[in-house]
């Protein structure tokens, strides 16, 4: 039996991206960008096909991957930022909120939305995930987005 497959390839040529970047914890945050883009060039985006937008923090990711995905200028969007754990449960709060509503937007409009926030429990963890030896997750972000972009196209 010959069945239709479908897979996104890991090439961003032609593909258009946003990405919103938290500032609060830029430190972070700055990182997850730089791995973004570097991932988007090595596959082949081209940077005027990549624009990034800027928000206070990761709770007001959603409001403005919503914005962006309604324009249909783009083929995936990306939200990177980075929360840290603090005495109260806060973080926890906000890393759920912003998930569930990060992943709703995506199946509201079709559009892939990558979830590059850093949910850490501590300082350390967060520098592992932003680029030190547990790799990059603004890296792994826009992979995630090229490929799905990609499979989008290909499913049509």
């Amino acid at each position: 039996m010959k069945c239709k497959e479908y897979s996104g390839r890991l090439n961003a040529q032609g593909l258009r991206f946003g990405l919103v970047v938290s500032r609060h914890n830029d430190l972070f945050t700055g990182q997850l960008l730089k791995g973004a883009l570097d991932c988007l060039a090595r596959h082949g985006a081209d940077e005027k096909n990549i624009e990034i937008v800027w928000v206070p923090g990761a709770f007001e990711q959603p409001l403005a991957i919503r914005k962006l995905a309604q324009t249909g200028r783009f083929d995936a969007l990306v939200a990177l930022g980075a929360v840290v754990q603090g005495a109260t449960p806060h973080a926890g709060l906000i890393n759920a909120q912003v998930a569930r509503a990060l992943t709703q937007i995506s199946l509201e409009t079709g559009l892939p939305v990558a979830d590059g926030i850093v949910a850490a429990d501590n300082l350390d963890q967060a520098i592992e995930r932003c680029g030190s030896k547990a790799g990059n997750r603004g890296w792994h972000a826009a992979q995630t987005a090229i490929e799905m972009a990609a499979l989008m196209k290909a499913i049509g």
